[in-house]
């Protein structure tokens, strides 16, 4: 997007009336979604307002493809030299790497320190995760690494298939850049269609309220109130976990690149909000990819950082996956010695990188974890499918502040961070929920 001035003008938040603000609505939206499920579930439970909330996380999927393609390629083509690409690529996956493992660490020291799962008494229902057990059991490193490898460019594209979409966007990418000033018109044609795309996603956020009650209604409707009742010492335990993560992890991280994660979050909060109403962080993506070039962080490094930490860097979803998987044990009564909990670390390691694209992607892979290292603890499975739907926003929010950090870090590592518009963006000198205001300016 462009960075010249006029699109760092926008009115400040206090400008604005207060029932206007995106993130307002989408508050308010929530609350009222969950008053309906639990007044009236069956009004909550019916296939229009389920609709809603699916219906607007179809409306934001339908422009990722063409989105994460536009912002790629342009990032690639406007590069004079391949090497910064595969330097960027390989810092990003390096810091993936890093901070995952710190999220799994933290897992499995707050699951054996708080011990959520002893004590359990009931009896799982085996058959309740057989359907993704046998997913989980499907999973291989081959088969994940040629999926990678699309059968047709269209058919990545009309899949929304991340991984696929973006192996051939780097390519295209590279080639324009090969073309020199001969891809000056087609360079220039994608440009604006990321604008056109980016004013798109301007006309479609508005409905995210619509989206959020629409979602939390029938979620609360459909599981109860009592749902979040049921097994709460491990929502919780999982919740404060995220939390710490978030607050001493991420923000150590981010001191060190020189900002607060406080005003980070802050200034991400509308997307964090839409995460929350709509359990999806792709919901978000495109939203947040904006925002992060207005914070200062190049082009370049967001189209590369972004998409690929969809993928490769789902931290919520690695403190999910050792956490639960040592409650399942806990309450199954199966004791774990250090090496098995090592291994549950490696493995899990693994598995988290094939989560993307797959519905229901962090049980499935928690199924392919405990497959792999206690297969006697698959049956237990059954003991969190039911409050998975409300650890699942958490897994959402966690990566998608996670993966926001990332692109901040890798373009201050690059150096392509544009410091002036960092301190503006996050203490509040624009106002960052003034989505057409960068698109028409730019």
């Amino acid at each position: 997007m462009s960075t010249s001035a006029p699109a760092f003008e926008a009115p400040t938040a206090a400008h604005k009336p207060w029932y206007r603000v995106l993130y307002v609505q989408v508050l308010i939206a929530i609350v009222l979604g969950a008053l309906l499920g639990w007044l009236d579930p069956t009004l909550a439970k019916n296939d229009w307002v389920k609709a809603m909330g699916d219906g607007f996380v179809s409306l934001i999927k339908m422009v990722i493809a063409p989105i994460i393609f536009c912002t790629v390629v342009s990032g690639i083509a406007h590069i004079n030299e391949a090497k910064k690409v595969g330097r960027v690529g390989l810092k990003a996956l390096v810091y993936f790497e890093i901070v995952s493992t710190f999220a799994l660490v933290l897992g499995l020291i707050v699951a054996n320190l708080l011990q959520p799962g002893a004590g359990f008494s009931g009896k799982p229902d085996a058959a309740a995760v057989a359907g993704f057990a046998k997913q989980a059991g499907e999973m291989k490193s081959v088969d994940f690494v040629l999926h990678i490898i699309p059968d047709s460019v269209v058919g990545a594209f009309a899949r929304g298939d991340i991984l696929q979409v973006l192996l051939f966007s780097i390519l295209f990418g590279f080639s324009l850049m090969a073309l020199g000033e001969r891809g000056h018109t087609v360079r220039s044609m994608i440009d604006d269609m990321a604008h056109a795309m980016f004013g798109v996603i301007a006309i479609v956020v508005r409905a995210a309220p619509i989206g959020a009650f629409g979602a939390m209604a029938y979620t609360i409707g459909r599981y109860g109130p009592q749902a979040l009742g049921n097994l709460a010492g491990l929502i919780a335990t999982f919740y404060l976990t995220a939390l710490l993560f978030v607050v001493i992890v991420l923000g150590l991280i981010a001191r060190m690149a020189g900002f607060s994660i406080f005003k980070f979050i802050s200034y991400i909060k509308d997307e964090l909000l839409i995460v929350l109403g709509t359990s999806s962080s792709e919901s978000a993506l495109p939203q947040m990819m904006e925002k992060l070039e207005r914070l200062g962080c190049s082009k370049s490094v967001v189209g590369l950082v972004v998409p690929t930490g969809y993928s490769f860097n789902l931290d919520g979803t690695n403190i999910y996956m050792t956490l639960a998987t040592l409650f399942i044990a806990q309450a199954l009564n199966v004791p774990l010695t250090f090496g098995e909990q090592m291994t549950i670390l490696l493995v899990a390691m693994l598995t988290s990188k094939g989560a993307s694209g797959i519905t229901g992607a962090g049980f499935i892979t928690l199924a392919a974890t405990l497959a792999a290292v206690r297969p006697e603890l698959l049956p237990g499975m059954a003991i969190v499918l039911g409050i998975d739907k409300f650890m699942s926003e958490c897994r959402a929010l966690t990566n998608l502040t996670g993966n926001g950090v990332a692109c901040v870090v890798v373009a201050w590592w690059e150096g392509e961070l544009d410091r002036d518009k960092l301190e503006k963006g996050l203490n509040r000198v624009v106002d960052p929920t003034d989505i057409e205001t960068a698109v028409t300016t730019g």
